[in-house]
């Protein structure tokens, strides 16, 4: 079978690498260049290959029929117009182009279960955020039957682990930092996710604040999101709302049980369970929303919107 020739840019940080693994296990693509900038030079070895980092400025762009841009918030959009320019498709998993950032509002928003028909043969996608996946999809299904009480509060408390602070050394992410501890940040509705969601929101009709309370849990990889939702009438069979929703998707799982991280991680898949609050005069949802922020949350999504800018079957190389 011939392969199409992939590249990624920024391929050391922890979405790079998952990118990298996902790549090298792909059916349909081959990874023909990765680039890193502090570790150029160095050697990775994925999925029992060995990949040496190159410089990006040193790029061959031309020899990708597909580049995933992984660097950095605020550098990556001009290497994905290099890479354009250069004939690629292209994947961004930084903000640069996400809604809410005042990027170009023409780019397909990657939430895959969402905006298919935008992503299916596009040239270039925004891949979402890893908290803006868990969360948006998860309130999706309550938007489309207009079930959320217009001008109420949304209330998401959602635990990530240290791999969504990014590769960089920090001493505050150290091991004996965060083991035996759980803390919140960005406290305040300050997180920079926040615009991404609340954007995505209004476009589909929401008329309700995003109150958003981010928390680090001392694991690698994984979120779990507990979102509070005040209806605007009552539901008997909560979870049939989501079943109907996502009843043909093969990457969201609808759970009678409240997830968990080791139901996910390592996995491209969103598992979602709901329930009614009890002793509240209002009816109000309890919904759970899990992801591996490294699969689902960024590399594996970004991969599933590959597949369908490819002409491949969206499942393809994928773990589910």
């Amino acid at each position: 079978m011939h392969k199409v020739p992939v590249g990624v840019l920024g391929a050391s940080g922890y979405a790079g690498r998952e990118l990298c693994a996902l790549v090298e296990r792909h059916p349909g693509l081959e990874l023909v260049f990765a680039t890193a900038h502090g570790q150029r030079g160095q050697t990775l070895t994925v999925a029992g290959r060995d990949v040496t980092f190159i410089p990006t400025e040193e790029a061959p762009l031309n020899e990708a029929r597909l580049v995933f841009s992984a660097l950095p918030h605020g550098t990556s959009l001009e290497w994905v117009e290099r890479a354009q320019a250069a004939g690629a498709k292209v994947v961004d998993l930084s903000s640069d182009l996400r809604p809410g950032s005042g990027g170009e509002p023409a780019v397909p928003y990657g939430l895959t279960e969402l905006n298919r028909e935008e992503v299916s043969g596009a040239d270039l996608v925004s891949n979402p955020g890893c908290y803006p996946t868990a969360i948006l999809l998860a309130l999706a299904p309550l938007l489309s039957e207009g079930l959320i009480e217009p001008g109420s509060t949304v209330s998401v408390a959602a635990a990530s682990g240290v791999t969504g602070a990014g590769y960089t050394p920090r001493p505050d992410l150290l091991f004996a930092e965060i083991i035996e501890d759980f803390r919140a940040y960005g406290v305040g509705n300050t997180h920079r996710h926040l615009a991404e969601m609340n954007a995505v929101l209004r476009d589909r009709g929401a008329d309700v604040d995003l109150i958003f309370t981010p928390h680090l849990l001392p694991v690698a990889r994984g979120i779990l999101a507990t979102i509070v939702v005040r209806l605007s009438r009552e539901i008997d069979k909560p979870l049939e709302l989501w079943s109907r929703a996502y009843a043909d998707e093969p990457f969201v799982e609808v759970s009678a049980t409240t997830p968990a991280l080791r139901d996910v991680v390592r996995r491209n898949v969103v598992r979602i369970s709901a329930v009614k609050a009890a002793n509240t005069r209002a009816p109000v949802l309890i919904i759970t929303s899990a992801i591996d922020n490294l699969t689902k949350g960024a590399a594996g999504q970004a991969v599933q919107n590959a597949n369908l800018m490819l002409g491949m079957e969206e499942v393809a190389g994928l773990p589910a």
